[in-house]
């Protein structure tokens, strides 16, 4: 058997690596508009070294092999889906769909913590689309 030596990873990675974990398998975001495969091997790197590699650009075309596939898979589909249902999610803010709240509510119904950053970039990008949206109404005005 191998000696594998274990590796401490960052708060602050460690916080992600949760955050998207749970994403996806509280079922928040279970779709992520992309396939993500992931190979078993007995061998293989654990689940968080798998996405630090990842993170870092490793697989962006090789297979990514792990002893822990469904946790892999599941961490990778909430960071793809992030990205997708946030812009998702902030078009209906902006467009009086739903609200921020009834959207940070689903999190907390699911006791899933949004990191900071997270949740600063969610913010940010709900601004940016308001103030699309306003100098575009303003531009019909004139």
């Amino acid at each position: 058997m191998k000696n594998k030596k274990v590796k401490k990873y960052s708060e602050n990675f460690n916080r992600m690596f949760d955050f998207f974990f749970l994403l996806n398998r509280r079922g928040l975001i279970d779709f992520c508009g992309t396939s993500t495969d992931v190979t078993y091997d007995v061998n293989g790197l654990d689940c968080k070294e798998c996405f630090r590699l990842y993170e870092d650009g490793r697989y962006k075309n090789s297979e990514i092999i792990t002893r822990h596939p469904n946790i892999v898979k599941s961490v990778l589909i909430g960071k793809k889906g992030w990205g997708l249902w946030l812009d998702q999610w902030s078009d209906g803010i902006v467009e009086w769909c739903f609200t921020e709240e009834e959207i940070l509510g689903e999190f907390k119904n699911r006791d899933i913590d949004i990191p900071l950053p997270m949740l600063i970039e969610f913010k940010n990008l709900i601004r940016k689309k308001k103030i699309k949206r306003n100098l575009n109404y303003l531009k019909e005005l004139n």
